[in-house]
């Protein structure tokens, strides 16, 4: 079975995640909430470390509940720090806090984060790419460029244009499954 080449083989966590997560279209706000923010935790870091503290932010920030998340005080940041196993950056912490408070203003405003992030999209639909090597995918593009900018001016932090891209990716919002990837096809007739 061929994969994406870089999904190292000898961590199981990270073939389940590409086989069974990576790029598979979420509509579900909570959802979306989680992906963004371990995406601005991972910033620095290896994707790996957030997928082994995955379960810890969970359990921290109560399933990524926006309701929960945006009312968070630097007392409960505090308390993660002491008693989760999450990146210890309390920037990160609290830009996760922060970005809960203006994701539930984006919801109200269009009626879920799936839709306003369509809104930037050629087409207003999924992009389906078809590399052959992973050379070829960019680490961001124009439209995660206008995102990550229109995130940043509606008060939003870490959430660079690279995130944002890496967010897509994750979310289905982008197929950049390479093409000879077993998913790649799976996920295209899904979009």
């Amino acid at each position: 079975m061929t994969r994406c080449s870089w999904v190292p083989l000898n961590k199981k966590i990270y073939v389940d995640y590409h086989d069974f997560e990576w790029g598979v279209p979420v509509k579900d706000d909570t959802k979306l909430f989680e992906f963004l923010s371990l995406e601005l935790s991972q910033a620095g870091l290896s994707w790996y470390t957030i997928l082994l503290k995955r379960s810890f932010y969970r359990n921290a920030f109560k399933g990524f509940d926006i309701d929960y998340v945006s009312t968070l005080t630097f007392d409960d940041l505090d308390y993660i720090i002491q008693n989760y196993d999450v990146v210890k950056n309390k920037k990160k912490l609290s830009a996760i806090v922060q970005n809960g408070k203006v994701y539930k203003k984006i919801i109200e405003e269009k009626g879920s984060f799936y839709q306003y992030i369509l809104e930037f999209l050629p087409n207003k639909r999924p992009l389906i790419n078809s590399w052959s090597d992973l050379s070829e995918v960019p680490k961001f593009t124009g439209f995660s460029k206008k995102i990550s900018l229109d995130l940043k001016k509606r008060g939003m932090f870490f959430v660079g244009p690279t995130i944002i891209y890496s967010f897509l990716q994750a979310t289905g919002f982008v197929n950049d499954h390479l093409v000879d990837c077993f998913r790649y096809t799976e996920l295209k007739n899904l979009l």
